[in-house]
């Protein structure tokens, strides 16, 4: 049955993000008209959050051990939490029963949904099974993803082939691990079968240090993870390359890692997109994003605003999405514009990215 809805009040319109006064036209959850029209309403019309690099196995622990305690510090270690296969996470993901870890990660996604997200890019641990239990936990939800998966096989080639083989039937592409933790004849293979199957090739790099950033672009790559610890000439070589950048501020300060150079990266003209990381350090909610981008790492809100809606959505190839446009798909927010927090801002792009909380959304429409 068809159905229509019209919605008024400020309006987060088009690809760069401008606010306008009007109402828009939802008819069958396309978004069919845009009128600009003077009204009193203090309702925000925005586009759903895109989070463009998750880890939502993770959801079945919430509470890790961040590393050695000394004194009154812990003392963290991005190894020991994350790094395959021993890492802690991996060796929880290992002993966790299926329906546990299904669970787990729909308390996740029904997160997403709740705190404004309407896409994700999982990068999806355990082979082909691991995508199964992804896809099973996603089959009740409406939510947009993409799913990056990475192979258990490491040593026998025909093995490992075989397994992207049947990866890459079943899934978005690879979403590799950074060039220190996998062997780089292992990582070629992987990359030579995404661009059989036409698929994204995503790998993780200059998280820990900037050691694996010149392995990492050897291989072509579709989609950078975190850059942490780039400097201006691996920029530039990323620039050249027209490679976008997925960064994780909230992840990067947990583990101790550093700052990524964000600004340095717009400068050169980096796409430039926001994921939550993993689920066991992070929430999911783009908001604490938002916020720390702007007050912490000084890029301009609207900037930020791009960068967690639209940005993720281009680099991660999903049309019509990220932005309020004739003809996109109806993924959007209505935030109550004068909530008890929001109430008095005066620049409604900046009372979003600088304060506003999954509570003062009204509804989700994806």
């Amino acid at each position: 049955m068809s159905w229509e809805q019209t919605i008024s009040g400020k309006i987060i319109y088009g690809p760069e993000a401008e606010v306008i006064e009007g109402y828009i036209v939802v008819e069958d959850g396309i978004i069919k008209e845009v009128h600009e029209k003077k009204n009193d309403s203090q309702i925000i019309i925005a586009p759903c959050f895109v989070n463009a690099h998750t880890h939502i196995g993770d959801s079945v622990c919430k509470d890790p051990v961040l590393g050695e305690t000394v004194g009154h510090y812990v003392k963290r270690d991005l190894d020991q939490l994350v790094k395959p296969p021993e890492g802690l996470k991996h060796r929880i993901l290992n002993s966790t029963p299926r329906d546990e870890m299904i669970e787990a990660m729909k308390s996740s996604i029904s997160d997403m949904n709740y705190t404004g997200t309407c896409a994700f890019a999982d990068f999806r641990e355990g082979g082909v099974n691991g995508i199964s239990v992804l896809k099973e936990a996603l089959s009740s939800s409406e939510i947009e993803e993409r799913i990056f998966a990475r192979p258990l096989q490491t040593g026998d080639t025909d093995k490992l082939c075989a397994e992207l083989d049947e990866i890459l039937v079943n899934a978005d592409g690879l979403g590799m691990s950074g060039a220190n933790d996998v062997d780089m004849s292992v990582l070629e293979t992987a990359r030579e079968k995404t661009k059989k199957y036409g698929a994204t090739f995503a790998i993780h790099s200059g998280e820990n240090d900037k050691s694996d950033i010149d392995k990492a672009l050897s291989l072509d790559p579709d989609i950078l993870i975190h850059l942490t610890h780039a400097e201006l000439s691996d920029l530039k070589k990323v620039a050249e390359e027209s490679i976008p950048i997925v960064v994780c501020p909230r992840s990067n300060f947990i583990t101790g890692v550093g700052m990524a150079p964000i600004a340095k990266m717009l400068d050169e003209g980096i796409k430039v997109a926001v994921g939550t990381d993993n689920v066991m350090l992070n929430s999911v909610n783009m908001f604490s994003e938002m916020e720390i981008l702007s007050k912490i790492f000084g890029i301009e809100d609207r900037q930020v605003f791009m960068m967690c809606t639209l940005m993720g959505a281009t680099i991660l190839g999903l049309e019509n999405t990220g932005s309020i446009l004739e003809g996109n798909k109806a993924k959007i927010m209505i935030i109550n514009g004068n909530s008890s927090n929001l109430a008095g801002t005066r620049e409604v792009i900046s009372g979003i990215v600088r304060r506003a909380r999954p509570d003062d959304i009204l509804s989700v429409i994806i």
